[in-house]
């Protein structure tokens, strides 16, 4: 799987915790429970996971 670097929109976060169950080495929730990227990179796939579109790759 192809590596990207990702961005969180953190407005659009539920923090349902979907990408970081799927994705633990790559997001986490912040003590506001809202995702963060842990290197700023993931699996492509990720952006697929988030069901709010939180998640996107960077231009």
């Amino acid at each position: 799987m192809a590596r990207k670097k990702i961005k969180i929109d953190a407005s659009a976060c539920m923090g349902c915790g979907a990408c970081a169950g799927a994705y633990p080495d790559d997001i986490v929730l912040n003590d506001n429970g809202v995702a963060e990227p842990v290197t700023g990179e993931a699996d492509e796939e990720v952006v697929s996971v988030c069901p709010f579109g939180a998640i996107s790759e960077e231009e």
